[in-house]
């Protein structure tokens, strides 16, 4: 995609290299917004802020566990682009860093404030970030699809009454 979706909110959620965090988010927020009947309405999309997997699919850890989930991680990595920052409306960082990677490589003040931190979306837990699980254990993708599933549905009923921002 290059341009922005017409009538569409567009989402893109972001962290170090596209295979963790963010492709899971991806699949996730496809899936809340698929069962509430609004897929219509949202373009959603991850990248990474590092590229040295792109083309590559999520990390085998991550399909798995979200298979058990009933989720498909099936997007192929890819590096932030400068005309994202354009074609969406919400970039969502997993963590400070990426946070703070994504508003320098923003492009204008209006672009740097479309960037949010996932985090500030926690409901049900007590988290600063999605830390990433790509070092660790199983635990550490679990951790991550709980908090994940927790931020979508938040995120999804801000966006559907109009509160985020």
């Amino acid at each position: 995609m290059t341009e922005k979706p017409i009538n569409k909110t567009s989402l893109l959620f972001v962290c170090l290299g596209n295979i963790c965090r963010s492709p899971a988010a991806d699949a996730i927020m496809h899936k809340v917004v698929k069962d509430a009947g609004d897929e219509d309405l949202f373009y959603i999309d991850s990248a990474g802020t590092y590229g040295g997997h792109a083309g590559s699919l999520p990390d085998p850890r991550m399909r798995a566990h979200g298979a058990r989930r009933g989720y498909v991680f099936d997007h192929l990595s890819r590096r932030i682009k400068t005309e994202d920052f354009e074609r969406f409306d919400y970039i969502f960082a997993m963590d400070d860093a990426n946070y703070d990677d994504l508003r320098r490589l923003a492009p204008t003040i209006e672009a740097r404030d479309k960037v949010l931190r996932i985090a500030d979306y926690f409901e049900h837990y007590q988290a600063d970030c999605v830390f990433d699980p790509y070092y660790g254990g199983a635990d550490g993708f679990e951790n991550v699809l709980n908090l994940l599933e927790d931020a979508c549905q938040v995120i999804y009923k801000k966006l559907k009454a109009g509160l985020l921002l």
